[in-house]
C-alpha cells in the first residue's frame, strides 16, 4: 500500500515502477520463496540422520512388591492377612549418542535426492518471477494502450465539436443543407459516447495492473508512454533463439533437477536391500532413590538388515523408477512448449512490425483525407457525409496504430518471457 501510495502521489507509474512493486508484493512471488524455503529445510531435514544423534531421558516408577521382594527404598507398605506389601521407588536418567556408520549410501543418495529438490524448486522460483513480470509488462502495455485510446477518443471529439460548430455556420448562412447539422450533431453525440468508453477501458486496464504488481488501491494515476526497446537478437533465426531458450529457461532447469532428484531416489531405495552399520554410547543410572543411584557405561555396534518387509522395497524402487519416466516425459513436453513459445513470440514480433509501418502509414494518409475533406467542405463541393467518413477512417487508422504498437511492445514482452530473459 505504501509503494502505491508514492506511485498515485508522483501520478505517473512507469513500466520499471510496475515491475519493482510486482517482484516486492506479488502473492505469488511471495508463495515461490516459501516453497523454495521449504524444499531447502527438507534438503537440511535429509542431513540430520548421518549426523550423531544425542539424546536424554530421566524417569521415576513405583512399584507394587510383596515384602521382602521390595530391598531398600521402599517409600510405604501395607500388611493384609500375614501378607506384607510395600511400594519402593524407582528412579533412572539416561544420555545417550549414536551414529549411522555406513548404510551403502542409502541415507547420501537421500540427501542429494532432496538437494537436488531444493533446487528445482530454486528454478521453479525464477520461473514464477519470469511469469509475473510478463504479466505486469502485458498488463502495463495494455493500459497504455488504453490511455493512447482515451487520446484518439478525446482529438476525435475535438474535432467532431468543431465540424458542428463549422456546419451551424454553414446551415444558419444557408450553404449547407440542415441534414449535416443533424448528421454533425449524431457524430458528436457518438464521438462523446466512445470518450466514455475509452476512458472506462483505461480505468479497468489500470485494476488489472494493479492485480499483476499484487496491490490493491486505488487507479487515479497515469501510465507512462514506456517504450520497450528492440530485443537483442529478436531478429535471429529460430534455431538461434532456441539455443537461449534451453539454456535459460528454469522450466527446463527445474525438470531436469527433478529427474536428477527421481534418480537419486531410485538409487536409495536400492540401498536399503543392503544392511545398515550403526554405533552408539551410553551413560546409565538407577536405583531406588536419587542419592542410590548405580551407574554404568555402555557402547555397542548394531548391524541392521531389513531381509523381508512384505515387498516395500521393491515398490518403493518401482515408484520411484516410474517418477523418473514421469519426469522425462515431462521434460519433453515442457521442450516442445519451450519451442512452441519462442516460435510464437519470434513471429508476433516480425508480424507486429510490419503492422506497425503500415499502421503508420495509413495514419498519415487518413489525416491527410480529413484535412482534404475539411477544406472541400468549407468551400461548399464537400458534403457532411463525405467529412465524417474521413473523421471516422482518421479514428479508425489513429487506434490500428495504437493497437499495433501494443501488439509490438506484447510481442517483446512475450519474447522475453519465452527466451528466459527477466
Amino acid at each position: 500500500m505504501i509503494a502505491l501510495a508514492l506511485l498515485v502521489a508522483a501520478n505517473l507509474l512507469s513500466l520499471d515502477d510496475a515491475l519493482q512493486s510486482a517482484r516486492e508484493h506479488q502473492p505469488q512471488i511471495r508463495q515461490a520463496q516459501a516453497n523454495t524455503a521449504a524444499a531447502s529445510a527438507r534438503a537440511r531435514e535429509a542431513l540430520a540422520p548421518m549426523l550423531p544423534q544425542v539424546s536424554a531421558t530421566a524417569g521415576y516408577g513405583r512399584q507394587i512388591a510383596t515384602g521382602g521382594a521390595a530391598g531398600g527404598g521402599t517409600s510405604g507398605s501395607i500388611s493384609t492377612s500375614g501378607q506384607s506389601f510395600v511400594f519402593p521407588n524407582t528412579f533412572s536418567d539416561s544420555a545417550t549418542a549414536s551414529l549411522l556408520l555406513f548404510d551403502f549410501l542409502s541415507q547420501f543418495n537421500r540427501l542429494k535426492s532432496a538437494q537436488a529438490s531444493a533446487d528445482a524448486q530454486a528454478a521453479t522460483e525464477r520461473a514464477t518471477a519470469l511469469q509475473v513480470d510478463f504479466n505486469v509488462r502485458a498488463a502495463y502495455f495494455d493500459a497504455r494502450a488504453n490511455r493512447a485510446l482515451v487520446k484518439v477518443a478525446q482529438e476525435t471529439l475535438d474535432n467532431q465539436l468543431k465540424h458542428l460548430a463549422q456546419t451551424e455556420g454553414f446551415v444558419q448562412a444557408g450553404t449547407h443543407a440542415e441534414i449535416d447539422l443533424v448528421q454533425a450533431r449524431t457524430d458528436t453525440a457518438n464521438a462523446r459516447v466512445a470518450l466514455i468508453n475509452a476512458e472506462n477501458t483505461y480505468q479497468t486496464s489500470k485494476v488489472t495492473l494493479n492485480a499483476a504488481m499484487g496491490l490493491q488501491g486505488p487507479t487515479d494515476y497515469e501510465v507512462a508512454d514506456v517504450q520497450l526497446q528492440p530485443l537483442q537478437g529478436e531478429d535471429l533465426p529460430l534455431e538461434r533463439l532456441l539455443e537461449e531458450a534451453d539454456q535459460a529457461r528454469p522450466e527446463i532447469q527445474s525438470l531436469e533437477q527433478q529427474i536428477r532428484a527421481a534418480q537419486l531416489t531410485v538409487s536409495s531405495f536400492k540401498d536399503q536391500y543392503w544392511p545398515s552399520l550403526g554405533a552408539s554410547a551410553g551413560f546409565f543410572q538407577s536405583g531406588p532413590s536419587l542419592d542410590e543411584l548405580g551407574w554404568r557405561l555402555g557402547a555397542g555396534v548394531t548391524l541392521t538388515w531389513n531381509i523381508y518387509q512384505g515387498g516395500l522395497t521393491r515398490a518403493q524402487v518401482n515408484e520411484a523408477q516410474a517418477n523418473v519416466t514421469a519426469a522425462l516425459a515431462q521434460l519433453d513436453l515442457q521442450r516442445l512448449q519451450v519451442r512452441a513459445d519462442v516460435d510464437a513470440a519470434r513471429l508476433a514480433v516480425r508480424a507486429a512490425k510490419e503492422s506497425l509501418s503500415a499502421t503508420q502509414e495509413a495514419l498519415l494518409n487518413a489525416r491527410e483525407r480529413l484535412r482534404l475533406a475539411e477544406e472541400r467542405y468549407q468551400l461548399g463541393v464537400g458534403s457532411g457525409i463525405e467529412l465524417g467518413d474521413a473523421q471516422l477512417a482518421l479514428t479508425q487508422a489513429a487506434a490500428q496504430a495504437v493497437q499495433a504498437d501494443d501488439r509490438l511492445a506484447t510481442a517483446r514482452a512475450q519474447l522475453l518471457r519465452a527466451l528466459g530473459r527477466q
